[in-house]
């Protein structure tokens, strides 16, 4: 029987380190990464085309190994590259210095003055008003106050766990939801404060080990993959986004418009249209006109898609659109892989309305069509929704 297994989901990275400075719901564990590596302990090259939180880059370079990360969100190249740059003395006790000088600061600004705030939209259902006063005025003087950026990188850190923890927003689902909103009664700004030490105390002290192999983080469309480097690698390990409808855009809103990634709510629509699997906002429209242009052809995927079109045309071209996407990334993906590279895909399947939708088996098909060879599917767990529904490693080879 295949269990639920929560080592192997994000919940294990919460308590390794830099793997758990920054939650994604979806992000998959480094104990599977690991075991992956264990199994071939020769990979000299690892990519992962859709790199998330860098977990597997992460984990590569903790143990020597060189590794590529690609993904389309510049928020999460962002915290791939800080997750996997290495901190000097200075680095971290500069950190810890410029945080008191940030909360003191804070401390006079928080009621007093009116700082600027990121353009999320009805952003009190993520915030009450006292408690968006004060990320206010710790952003703002993190970004006054520290100049050096390998410094400010780690404080950055603990503020985006400190907006999320202090948040209404709740991910006891498959993705995010919100509490009702509470109403204090008391100032909570002092035990925010303390919070915000806190967590830069615990971002500093993961911030001491040293990643010894070299990381290489790139925005990088995965169908393209228009990478500069001309590296070739022996090893994929990754975990493509899901046939599933959930965006991870909504999950990072919170961070990208603190930080800058998004400015303008059709911003999140454009890079969601732009990922794979992707339907934030004006996604979902666009899937209404969409048609196929791939020459990949499926009796799975003519069957879930003429099944899923009796309830939906849109959430049929949504899957006919996901695997279309992912046939492209398999044919461009060859090329750069060496002679007996290993592939390792980290996939779930899915399931709209009464039709399943066997997401390991169509990459089984992809796979064979793009040339790749001793392919092969075994199921790691079982997920906590629907009883159908497990989460796979597909094997294959380059011939």
């Amino acid at each position: 029987m295949v269990k639920q297994r929560a080592e192997l989901t994000f919940k294990n990275n919460l308590k390794h380190g830099r793997h758990g400075w920054v939650r994604l719901t979806p992000a998959y564990s480094v104990s599977l990464v690991s075991e992956l590596i264990a199994q071939n302990n020769a990979y000299v090259n690892v990519l992962d085309p859709f790199s998330g939180t860098g977990t597997t880059g992460l984990t590569c370079a903790q143990y020597g190994i060189n590794a590529t990360l690609l993904d389309i969100n510049p928020f999460l190249i962002w915290l791939a590259q800080v997750k996997t740059a290495n901190y000097t003395t200075v680095d971290r006790n500069l950190a810890k210095k410029i945080s008191n000088v940030v909360v003191d600061t804070s401390r006079l600004l928080s009621k007093s003055a009116k700082t600027w705030t990121p353009p999320i939209h009805n952003i009190h259902r993520w915030w009450s008003p006292d408690r968006l006063s004060v990320l206010a005025s710790i952003y703002q003087q993190i970004m006054i106050s520290c100049e050096r950026k390998s410094t400010r990188n780690l404080l950055l850190i603990a503020f985006c766990r400190l907006l999320i923890d202090w948040s209404n927003a709740a991910f006891n689902h498959q993705s995010m939801s919100f509490r009702d909103e509470l109403t204090s009664m008391f100032d909570e700004s002092e035990m925010m404060f303390s919070a915000f030490t806190e967590e830069v105390e615990m971002v500093t002290r993961a911030a001491a080990e040293h990643i010894s192999g070299n990381v290489d983080v790139i925005l990088c469309d995965s169908r393209e993959l228009a990478v500069d480097n001309e590296c070739m690698f022996d090893c994929v390990i990754t975990s493509p986004p899901y046939a599933n409808r959930m965006s991870y855009i909504r999950e990072l809103r919170p961070y990208m418009y603190w930080l800058g990634y998004l400015v303008e709510t059709r911003d999140a629509g454009e890079l969601d249209w732009q990922a794979i699997g992707g339907t934030w906002g004006i996604a979902t429209s666009r899937l209404k006109d969409w048609e196929s242009s791939n020459t990949f052809e499926s009796s799975y995927l003519q069957n879930v898609v003429s099944s899923i079109a009796r309830s939906s045309e849109t959430l049929a071209n949504y899957v006919h659109k996901y695997a279309d996407d992912m046939y492209s990334h398999f044919l461009r993906i060859k090329k750069r892989l060496t002679a007996g590279a290993e592939l390792h895909y980290i996939v779930g399947n899915s399931k709209f309305y009464d039709t399943l939708v066997p997401v390991e088996k169509m990459y089984a098909e992809m796979m064979r069509a793009a040339g790749f060879t001793d392919i092969d599917i075994y199921p790691i767990r079982k997920r906590n929704s629907k009883k159908e529904l497990f989460e796979y490693i597909v094997f294959a080879r380059n011939s």
